[in-house]
């Protein structure tokens, strides 16, 4: 079975101060480690002090070669689709074909996180589909005219298009069955959030198999990808004290709704514990699993490379 690992760019300083020589020395240490890809994830409003995706994966490229870079998920009817062609494939071309762009719908339920940025909720979907529509054609097509609800081209050009052909994989987030159908239909891709559990990962991927069979669609057109927040920790209990800290900071949200929630999506412990739950995500479907450790990001990228990864492979 064939398994490729990301790791994640360190994004969220809760000091509010980044620490760029961090982000450095990450990149370069997960290249050197063989590591498929480096994640970032998305917030613009928010009390959290994440720094913008797309800006740091701008800083990414220019300091690697090899690694593949994206983004897991970028809200997407937040935004403009013809700014966010414009943008992804700028990064493309200065990362010489090695972006991914994941996409999302956000919080649709939550009215008052779409007002921030000028939207109605209720059109996030109809947005959504909408954009990638947009997306596409500004990536594949000389001219773009399109006629839509919320966006109107007249022979509009972009240049110059993504170094990948047709264009940069999309992957799509989501965990509502219309959202993973619309992942089977119009994805070249499908990532499943950290903040989900292996079981509801489980969940949807018996899900998408269903609507891709009923679409006709092979399921290797469709890779499957997972992040996993872990802490790589000989002394268990300390491991799962500091990720209680971090949470507590990063979604307090969703520790006042479930006091569970760390055990629930998260993996720690020694070398065979990490590996065991890392290998129960891929026997489910993932082909890429974003490894997610929150802090010593180099120790850890270490031991996910030279002790967890290859414990991972022989579980497979």
């Amino acid at each position: 079975m064939a398994i490729d690992f990301g790791f994640p760019i360190p994004q969220v300083f809760l000091d509010g101060r980044a620490d760029l020589d961090l982000v450095r020395r990450t990149l370069a240490l997960g290249e050197q480690l063989g590591f498929h890809s480096a994640w970032v994830q998305d917030q613009v409003a928010g009390d959290v002090p994440l720094h913008e995706s797309l800006t740091l994966l701008s800083y990414a490229a220019a300091l690697t070669t090899r690694v593949r870079l994206g983004v897991s998920v970028l809200v997407f009817p937040i935004r403009n689709p013809v700014h966010v062609a414009k943008v992804v494939s700028t990064l493309d071309n200065l990362s010489a074909g090695r972006m991914i762009l994941g996409i999302g719908l956000g919080h649709v339920m939550a009215p008052d996180f779409f007002r921030t940025y000028g939207v109605d909720n209720r059109e996030a979907v109809r947005r959504f589909n909408e954009g990638v529509r947009v997306l596409k054609s500004l990536w594949t097509e000389p001219v773009t005219n399109f006629a839509g609800e919320f966006y109107q081209l007249q022979r509009a050009g972009m240049w110059p298009k993504p170094v990948q052909k047709p264009h940069v994989p999309l992957w799509f987030g989501g965990q509502h069955p219309d959202a993973l159908r619309r992942a089977v239909r119009h994805a070249d891709g499908y990532t499943c959030a950290g903040p989900n559990t292996t079981d509801e990962f489980a969940g949807f991927v018996g899900q998408i198999r269903q609507f891709l069979d009923e679409e006709g669609r092979d399921p290797a057109t469709l890779p499957l990808s997972k992040r996993v927040y872990l802490a790589i920790d000989d002394d268990e209990a300390r491991a799962k004290r500091r990720l209680d800290e971090f949470f507590a900071s990063r979604y307090p949200w969703q520790i006042q709704r479930n006091p569970d929630f760390v055990a629930d999506i998260c993996v720690w412990g020694r070398t065979a514990r990490v590996a065991a739950g890392l290998a129960r995500v891929a026997r489910i479907g993932a082909s890429t699993i974003i490894t997610n450790p929150l802090w010593d990001f180099e120790e850890q990228l270490e031991a996910l490379a030279s002790e967890v990864i290859p414990a991972v492979r022989a579980l497979l």
